[in-house]
């Protein structure tokens, strides 16, 4: 099962009423639990070499995959924008553990320039950023889990 494909199933579940849902096939076993609070996901692979991984692992090196654009979106300010994730996986500051953050709150963004990695399925991906401006705010702590759409940075245009 593609990502692309385990995204769109994830954001349909999480649309539904449902509680519970297992899903189970001969390359992937779902499991989708929510019961009134934030959906907690847990993904496991039989014999296809894909899986999501929700506890925090030995930061990446500098191993990326494409770059892929994050979602944009206004903020309550009219001149300020939320940097979106545009996948679910593990979110890092930097590409490495000994190197510095890719940005920090005051850093000037333009558009395409890295802002930071996500991992996907052993898969490092540096996220680019849609937009330029000035970061004013970073909304996730270093090496924690994230899900598809949820906002990362606060962009001042």
């Amino acid at each position: 099962m593609e990502n692309k494909e385990i995204q769109k199933l994830l954001d349909f579940i999480a649309q539904s009423t449902l509680d519970e849902v297992n899903i189970e096939t001969s390359e992937l076993k779902l499991s989708v639990k929510r019961y009134g609070a934030a959906p907690v996901v847990q993904q496991v692979v039989a014999a296809a070499p894909v899986a999501v991984v929700q506890a925090p692992v030995a930061a990446p090196v500098s191993q990326a995959a494409a770059p892929v654009a994050p979602v944009a979106a206004p903020v309550a300010a009219s001149n300020r924008v939320t940097i979106k994730s545009p996948m679910i996986g593990t979110f890092y500051r930097s590409s490495s553990p000994d190197r510095p953050s890719l940005v920090e709150i005051g850093s000037e963004i333009s558009k395409g320039s890295p802002v930071c990695i996500i991992e996907a399925m052993k898969l490092f991906n540096e996220i680019e950023s849609e937009i330029s401006g000035r970061i004013v705010e970073v909304l996730v702590e270093n090496a924690t889990p994230v899900e598809f759409d949820q906002p990362l940075f606060v962009v001042e245009q």
